[in-house]
């Protein structure tokens, strides 16, 4: 029994990790949103060229978000959720170094603010989102 489950164990590990993209694993830059006692959450992020950085919180439909984030350089920005095998996009823009805007949730869905930098250098990005009443 006892190697049985010696097996099992890193099988049931391969096993997840199959179900996460590879560009998540290899990039470490996936943050779960985690409010504090005021309904805020604040991070701050390094973007390497070519990479992403995704900030992702569990929404529900009525829920208000204010956002806002500065970088250090233009990257692309969005916010983005999956219905199926649909993308939805409440927000994206291109080459911005700041934005700031509230997010009116529509689905019961993750939603991931992500950044991508395709510029040569190491980018940072100050992220801040609040629930609003």
């Amino acid at each position: 029994m006892k190697v049985l489950s010696t097996l099992i164990k890193p099988v049931a590990g391969v096993a997840a990790l199959l179900l996460v993209p590879l560009s998540a694993i290899a990039s470490g830059h996936i943050v779960d949103v985690q409010w504090d006692a005021n309904g805020r959450f604040t991070h701050k992020a390094e973007v390497q060229p070519t990479k992403f950085v995704e900030v992702c919180a569990k929404l529900k439909p009525g829920q208000k978000i204010a956002w806002s984030f500065q970088g250090s350089a233009a990257m692309n920005f969005n916010i983005h959720y999956h219905l199926g095998k649909e993308t939805i996009y409440p927000a994206k823009l291109t080459e911005v170094k700041e934005a700031a805007q509230t997010l009116q949730v529509q689905a019961e869905q993750v939603h991931c603010w992500l950044w991508s930098n395709k510029t040569p250098a190491t980018a940072s990005v100050d992220v801040a989102l609040k629930i609003e009443p």
